[in-house]
């Protein structure tokens, strides 16, 4: 890995997740009843836990308003949990001030076109390997796994790697 993205990692204080197409594959299971079901992997919430052990600020911003997205936030003892936020960069930059840190001290993992403003303004910008090519192009390391499969933890273990005591 090259000098400048270790660089990079080791200034991260605030680890920012989408959670359609990172924590889950994207997918949507429906019930009969109509309630909607998606799946996540558990290896991604370990990586929460580790990151917040290290003294990592973890986040979750999501456009999907529901319960379930705050649920998972919980779950996995999230710092900041923001659902139904389309403004995604304006959220970071709101945690930032809070937690008095600045955007290059933040990691963000994201796979969609309504992810690419907060990603261009982070110091570490990544994404999963199935994410559109648009958030490709500006992130600074493209996961070799895919969304719901392990993709945040894969980042979650590089922060942890390069981290700066």
């Amino acid at each position: 890995m090259e000098n400048s993205l270790k660089k990079k990692l080791a200034q991260i204080k605030l680890f920012i997740t989408d959670v359609d197409g990172v924590l889950t594959d994207g997918s949507l299971y429906y019930t009969n009843e109509g309630l909607v079901m998606k799946k996540f992997q558990v290896k991604d919430g370990m990586g929460t836990r580790l990151l917040k052990e290290s003294g990592i600020k973890t986040a979750l911003i999501s456009t999907d308003t529901s319960e379930l997205m705050k649920l998972r936030g919980e779950r996995l003892k999230m710092d900041f949990i923001h659902i139904g936020s389309w403004d995604k960069d304006q959220i970071m930059l709101q945690i930032c001030d809070e937690l008095k840190i600045k955007p290059k001290n933040v990691g963000f993992i994201g796979d969609d076109v309504n992810d690419l403003e907060v990603l261009k303004k982070v110091g570490f910008a990544a994404c999963p390997n199935d994410a559109v090519e648009s958030v490709k192009k500006v992130c600074h390391y493209i996961c070799k796994k895919k969304g719901g499969d392990g993709a945040y933890r894969e980042v979650a273990d590089l922060i942890l790697k390069y981290k700066k005591d």
